[in-house]
């Protein structure tokens, strides 16, 4: 029996909401239903929002906080039961978020001019991070398979890594926008690379949690002993439990040969001291948070449903990639027969809607428009009702 609500729609407006707040700058009008950035619409579990609410209101003082062993170890726990990723205190820091963590990683690591490979379509920050650096991004494009979705060229890595001797690289895992649950001979291999080469792999696994329609998640650094050596993991309960702007994340680190000099750089900037509420709301949600998370999953694996089988019978130029894991969707327009330009237009001008286009993920990307799932089926009918008329229109 469900004990929350996903179905209630939340008015977000009037609280500095980023998703809403910024639509006029990004789109050129406000007016659009926002189904962008990578946070949801549902209310955080109560859990989270009565351990807040009692440390906030029953004790005046927000002073210093320290990052204490329950902290800590409700991390450790959670990874190890639901993921198998198994860490010890040594092994972990806090950074305050994902891209943070990359950027940290970058500097640390690398230095100006460095190589480091990405995979295009993916999470645009990386290579605005490698760029904006002073790094050079190397691209190992995934490759489109027949079921429109994706696989490594892990033959072409190979050859990037003899060639263009990179410093680094990057795995989305699981991947975003796709929502590609890597596999564990896939992420071995890639292992086995990166170690003969020595090339540092930064594993981003923020939606390692999020996993739909029985697949697993796959901790890049416990595949091998290989992996483990080469690997800096990030992860967070940001995207997981829907606290993105409590700005909480964690590093692991397993080969301390990487681990040390970069941990002890972290600590003498300063660069990984949490704010209260985030601890406050990370040993919540790991600790109290797993009934509404199996919730919340089975919620979007039924709005994945109904998207493709609405895109399927009502809008077939538009293909709903369902995602492994993620609350996002990969909608493949090329169907539509348009320009790439001419589907953004379609979808914010006719249709209005916010959706992150495809082209920020990449060359690969165009013709594709990234779709946050994150909301209440209410929300997704509207969209797609406003979708199937905009592209009806154009033979009219």
């Amino acid at each position: 029996m469900a004990i929350y609500d996903f179905d209630r729609c939340i008015d977000r407006h009037g609280t500095q909401c980023k998703k809403i707040e910024v639509l006029k700058q990004d789109y050129g009008r406000d007016d659009l239903l926002p189904l962008w950035i990578a946070d949801m619409d549902f209310a955080v579990c109560p859990e989270i929002t009565e351990a807040l609410v009692r440390r906030l209101a029953d004790h005046p003082v927000y002073g210093y906080t320290c990052l204490y062993d329950g902290y800590w170890q409700s991390i450790i726990d959670w990874q190890r039961e639901r993921n198998g990723f198994e860490f010890t205190r040594e092994e972990v820091t806090f950074v305050a978020g994902i891209v943070t963590g990359f950027g940290l990683a970058v500097n640390f690591f690398t230095k100006p001019g460095d190589k480091i490979v990405i995979q295009q379509p993916v999470y645009y920050p990386f290579k605005d991070v490698i760029d904006g650096n002073g790094r050079i991004t190397i691209n190992n494009a995934l490759i489109q398979t027949e079921g429109n979705f994706y696989r490594m060229d892990l033959e072409g890595l190979e050859r990037i890594m003899e060639q263009e001797k990179p410093r680094m690289m990057v795995v989305c895992n699981p991947h975003n926008p796709a929502g590609i649950a890597w596999q564990p001979e896939v992420l071995r291999e890639v292992a086995r690379m990166a170690y003969k080469h020595g090339v540092i792999v930064f594993s981003d696994e923020i939606f390692g949690d999020l996993m739909l329609f029985g697949h697993k998640h796959t901790a890049m650094a416990t595949v091998s002993d290989e992996a483990a050596a080469v690997t800096v993991t990030c992860g967070a309960p940001s995207k997981t439990f829907n606290i993105a702007g409590l700005k909480s994340s964690w590093c692991v680190v397993k080969n301390p040969e990487l681990r040390e000099p970069f941990f002890k750089w972290i600590e003498i900037n300063e660069l990984c001291n949490a704010n209260l509420v985030s601890i406050i709301a990370t040993e919540a949600a790991y600790r109290n948070g797993k009934q509404w998370l199996e919730e919340c999953l089975h919620y979007i694996e039924g709005n994945v449903d109904y998207v493709e089988q609405y895109c399927h019978e009502h809008i077939p130029g538009v293909v709903a990639i369902k995602p492994e894991a993620g609350f996002l969707v990969w909608l493949d327009c090329t169907g539509l027969g348009l320009s790439h330009d001419e589907v953004v237009s379609l979808f914010r001008d006719k249709a209005g809607l916010a959706m992150n286009e495809g082209s920020m993920f990449g060359e690969a990307g165009k013709c594709h428009m990234r779709f946050n799932m994150g909301s209440p089926r209410c929300v997704l009918e509207q969209a797609m009702h406003q979708l199937e008329a905009a592209v009806k229109s154009l033979g009219k």
